[in-house]
């Protein structure tokens, strides 16, 4: 008999949870309390108990080539960049194409997820699911939580003195919807994370006034980068992770203060952040904004008052009619026992962000629950992909093995409410998008051989190393192996300039940067020193 997998969510981690359980012959059951797919990326005007809230100007901070499921490319005619609504477009298209509409349950809310009796030796669930207020049992040999972690706001009003006093309207940015409620208004924005930063660009276009509050500060980056593409295009590749992961920690840091300083002198700005943390925010709007005054940016909140505020370090009190207070979002399991995954001070400790660390066998995992300096969606799909392995006793080399034993407890790491607004330097170096993809898919066989590749297939190594690290990499071999991989590769920058190259001079340069051959020599030296 197929295993039984019980899927909680469909949104983008649970989508790609239902595919991975299908390519390795389990029995996917997703439960998703609404009546349609998309989870946060599905807009409704209405704000939803449980559910994410999304304003509708969300554009994704993520390019489409970056963000991509890694055995379905996005159409080349969609922008680089994604409104909701195409990248929701997106995911119905990859659920219809890989038949996963079958596999879901609408409408149905899981109350509980128990172990049974017996779990020491099946690593058996129990599931409470209902739909209309009828409550329904099932049994599932695994479980994977696909619920997201934006539907529980953290609202810290006790860290606010005088929030009590305050006469004013304030309000989480999870109830946002229109900049109108702002028209006119003094508005203050406490929080530095990217809502934060989107709320008040939007709102300082019909406000008096916008303020935004941060203790912290915040390096701004742009989705327009070096030379006019991406940035996650340019950061994210396999030499720059060579480079950042190599170096001296005070090296490393003084390279980021540089380059990210190279657009704008955020000390000129105030918002030069700590210099343990590393916080970047994607707005392609707030410097300019901060330069023509149309946004103030200020420390954190000492006191409110009946209609102003006081910040630390500054004596003036400034009038305020509005407080958005943009302070994050809860861990929260409601369905689960406090003990299956523990969370203390909005800590889950969880073996590489995904299994619980004292469970007896390996049949519950939890997808998505990590932030990363790169894209969300191939993070999930790769943590799913070796999930459903473990959950099938299968190691790198397609050998039964035993998960609970093989794997070591010992190296677990901590998701915090740091990984959602920000990440200290120190994390980021561990949790890099890249790093963190090569060890799992290591896990799985599915890591790409630089160095093999140089051998076979020069072309495609070349890409490999020096282009932007595309999810199809992970689809060159190994388990799940897709045919289309290579090509998708050697036309990612056709598909990254398509859509804005719409009016193309007599003549034009080629499509993807030139490489030197010192880079060339650099790929060399470097599969020979570090074994890619």
């Amino acid at each position: 008999m197929r295993m039984r997998v019980a899927v909680v969510g469909a949104g983008v981690s649970g989508l790609t949870a239902i595919k991975c359980c299908l390519e390795e012959g389990l029995e996917p059951t997703c439960f998703e309390q609404s009546r349609d797919i998309g989870g946060l990326w599905r807009y409704t005007e209405h704000i939803e108990a449980g559910r994410p809230s999304l304003y509708p100007s969300v554009i994704s901070n993520t390019s489409k080539e970056m963000s991509a499921f890694s055995d379905f490319p996005y159409p080349e005619d969609f922008p680089v960049f994604l409104p909701n609504a195409l990248l929701l477009d997106y995911l119905r298209c990859y659920t219809e194409h890989f038949g996963l509409r079958e596999h879901i349950k609408f409408g149905t809310t899981v109350v509980s997820i128990r172990k049974r009796p017996d779990f020491a030796t099946t690593g058996q669930w129990v599931v409470v699911t209902e739909v209309d207020g009828k409550q329904t049992l099932h049994i599932f040999d695994a479980v994977m939580v696909c619920s997201g972690n934006f539907s529980e706001p953290s609202l810290p009003l006790h860290c606010f003195p005088g929030i009590e006093k305050f006469q004013g309207q304030y309000f989480h940015s999870r109830q946002y919807k229109h900049p109108d409620v702002f028209q006119s208004k003094r508005v203050l924005v406490v929080g530095m994370g990217n809502s934060g930063v989107d709320i008040a660009v939007e709102a300082s276009r019909v406000a008096a006034k916008v303020t935004i509050s941060t203790s912290r500060g915040a390096w701004v980056l742009s989705r327009v980068f070096d030379h006019g593409y991406p940035w996650d295009v340019v950061l994210n590749t396999r030499l720059n992770s060579l480079i950042r992961n190599s170096l001296p920690g005070p090296i490393s840091r003084a390279l980021i203060n540089y380059k990210v300083n190279q657009r704008f002198n955020h000390e000129n700005y105030g918002l030069q952040p700590e210099k343990r943390y590393f916080l970047p925010v994607l707005n392609d709007d707030l410097p300019s904004y901060i330069l023509t005054g149309r946004i103030t940016i200020k420390p954190g909140v000492k006191e409110l008052k009946d209609n102003s505020v006081v910040f630390h370090n500054c004596p003036e009190e400034e009038p305020i009619d509005i407080i958005v207070f943009c302070t994050g979002y809860n861990v929260s399991f409601p369905f689960l026992e406090e003990a299956v995954v523990k969370v203390e001070n909005k800590h889950a400790s969880l073996y590489k962000y995904v299994f619980p660390t004292h469970l007896e066998r390996p049949t519950l995992a939890v997808i998505g629950l990590i932030k990363t300096l790169g894209a969300m969606m191939p993070v999930a799909e790769m943590q799913a992909r070796w999930v459903t392995r473990v959950f099938k006793g299968k190691t790198a080399n397609n050998e039964p093995s035993c998960p609970h034993r093989h794997q070591s407890y010992s190296h677990f790491f901590f998701f915090s409410n740091s990984f959602r607004f920000g990440l200290s330097f120190d994390k980021v170096l561990k949790t890099e998008c890249l790093a963190y993809m090569d060890s799992l898919a290591s896990l799985i066989g599915a890591k790409p051989s630089v160095l093999g590749l140089l051998c076979r297939d020069p072309q495609l190594a070349f890409t490999v190393f020096f282009g932007p690290c595309t999810p199809y990499q992970y689809r060159l071999g190994g388990p799940g192996r897709w045919q289309g991989a290579r090509q998708a590769i050697l036309t990612q920058w056709d598909r990254i300039l398509k859509p804005t190259r719409t009016r193309v001079p007599a003549s034009c340069s080629s499509l993807c940067p030139s490489p030197l051959i010192v880079v060339g020599l650099l790929l060399l030296l470097a599969v020979l020193i570090f074994g890619f």
